[in-house]
C-alpha cells in the first residue's frame, strides 16, 4: 500500500471538536496544541466545510498554516454535499477553501461522508472527474473519500472509481461486527480493493474514553492505562491503516493521545481480551438480542432493514450515541422506515430468537422517526 509521503507518524489531528471558551473558538489554546502536536513529531490536520459551524478551515490558518512552513504539515480537507448544487460549484468551492485555509493546495481531499443517496449526488454532478482534475493541476495531492454506509457501498464505489487512492472510514472496537455501521467489512473492503484506511472515531466520540463502570472495571484490573488508549491501539493494530484521527478539544487530551500514539504498542493477548469483553459488556447494554441473521428480511413487504435498525436503536440505548441517527438515516434513505411496518407478523414467524419485532420497531419509531 501506499505511504504518502510527507506522513511523519500514524495519528491526526481532527479538526472537528476544537477547544472553545465561553462559546467561542479559543485559537490560543488551539495554537498550544498545534504547536504541541508537531513538536511530538505527528503532522497530519484534518478539517472540513462544516466543522465547528464553519469555522474549523479559519481556525487552522489561525493557528496552523500562517505559522508554519507548508512543508511541516500535511493537511485534508472535503469536498462536502451541502456546499454544492450543480458541478459549477465545486471548482469555486476548493478555491474558497484553499483560501480559508492559507494554503496552495491540499494534500488530501476526500468526497465527504459518502453513502449510497450522496454518492448518486456526486456521480451525476462529475465530483469524482473534478477531483482528479484539481489533481492534475496541482491543487490536490491526493483524492479519496470519507464513507457513512455499509460495505455494498463502498465496494461499489472503489470499484467504480479506482482512482480513489485512501478511505477514511468509521473504526473501532465496538462498531467492528456492529451490523448498522459494518466497521470490519467496510475494513475489509478497503483490503479487497488495496485501499489504505483512515480510522475516524477510533474512540467513538470520545464514548470509549468515558465508559460505565462495569466495562471500565475492565480496563483498570489491567493497570493505569486510560479506556481511550485500549480503542486507539486497538485500531493501530490492523494492516493498512495509515492514519488515524482524533478530535482533541483540549490539552490534557491531546498529552494523552501523544502519550499512546508516539509509539503505539500492539495489544497483548491479554488486552486483546479485555477489549472483547468490554465490547460485550457495552453491546449487552442493548436490550434488543437480534443476531442480525437476516432471516426477518425476506418477507418483510415494506423492505424494513430489521436487524439494521435494531443495531441503531441498541447503540442508542447503550451508550447514547448519538452517531445511532446518523446511521438510521443511512439505512432509511431509500425507504423501510420502522414505522412503515404493516404489523403482518411474517419478520415474527421466522425469527429464531422469537423477538416481539412489531412490538420492537414501535420502540425504534419512537426513538428515531
Amino acid at each position: 500500500m501506499e505511504k504518502f509521503d510527507g506522513i511523519k507518524k500514524r495519528f491526526g489531528f481532527g479538526c472537528m471538536r476544537l477547544p472553545t471558551r465561553a462559546g467561542l473558538m479559543d485559537i490560543k489554546q488551539f495554537s498550544r496544541m498545534t504547536d504541541r502536536f508537531l513538536e511530538a513529531g505527528f503532522n497530519y490536520f484534518d478539517t472540513a466545510r462544516g466543522y465547528m459551524l464553519g469555522r474549523s478551515e479559519g481556525a487552522v490558518r489561525k493557528a496552523l498554516t500562517s505559522r508554519y512552513p507548508r512543508d511541516a504539515f500535511v493537511l485534508t480537507d472535503k469536498l462536502s454535499s451541502h456546499c454544492f448544487k450543480k458541478e459549477s460549484d465545486i471548482p469555486k468551492i476548493l478555491e474558497a477553501q484553499l483560501k480559508d485555509c492559507g494554503v496552495d493546495y491540499f494534500d488530501f481531499y476526500l468526497m465527504h461522508a459518502q453513502d449510497r443517496k450522496l454518492y448518486k449526488k456526486y456521480t451525476e454532478l462529475n465530483a469524482y472527474e473534478q477531483a482528479a482534475r484539481f489533481k492534475r493541476e496541482g491543487k490536490v495531492k491526493h483524492v479519496g473519500l470519507s464513507f457513512h454506509d455499509n460495505a455494498e457501498i463502498l465496494d461499489k464505489i472503489l470499484t467504480e472509481h479506482p482512482e480513489i487512492e485512501i478511505v477514511q472510514i468509521q473504526f473501532n472496537y465496538l462498531d467492528y461486527f456492529d451490523e448498522s455501521v459494518e466497521s470490519k467489512k467496510c475494513y475489509d473492503v478497503c483490503m479487497k480493493h488495496d485501499k489504505p484506511v483512515i480510522v475516524m472515531e477510533p474512540v467513538k466520540g470520545g464514548l470509549l474514553a468515558k465508559l460505565p463502570e462495569d466495562a471500565a472495571e475492565v480496563f483498570a484490573a489491567l493497570g493505569d492505562a486510560s479506556p481511550a488508549s485500549y480503542a486507539l491501539r486497538f485500531a493501530a493494530g490492523f494492516e493498512g491503516v495509515r492514519m488515524i484521527l482524533s478530535g482533541m478539544s483540549d490539552e490534557k487530551m491531546l498529552e494523552e493521545n501523544i502519550g499512546t500514539m508516539s509509539d503505539p504498542k500492539p495489544l497483548s493477548a491479554g488486552e486483546a481480551e479485555a477489549v472483547a469483553r468490554v465490547g460485550e459488556i457495552l453491546r449487552g447494554k442493548g436490550d434488543i438480542a437480534c443476531t442480525a441473521c437476516r432471516y426477518c428480511l425476506e418477507g418483510c413487504p415494506k423492505h424494513i432493514p430489521i436487524p439494521d435498525l435494531f443495531a441503531c436503536l441498541n447503540a442508542k440505548r447503550s451508550l447514547g450515541d448519538k452517531g445511532a441517527d446518523c446511521y438510521y438515516a443511512i439505512h432509511t434513505a431509500e425507504g423501510g422506515r420502522a414505522k412503515e411496518c404493516l404489523g403482518c407478523g411474517a419478520c415474527e414467524k421466522v425469527c429464531p430468537q422469537h423477538l416481539e419485532i412489531r412490538k420492537l420497531l414501535k420502540e425504534v419509531s419512537k426513538a428515531f422517526d
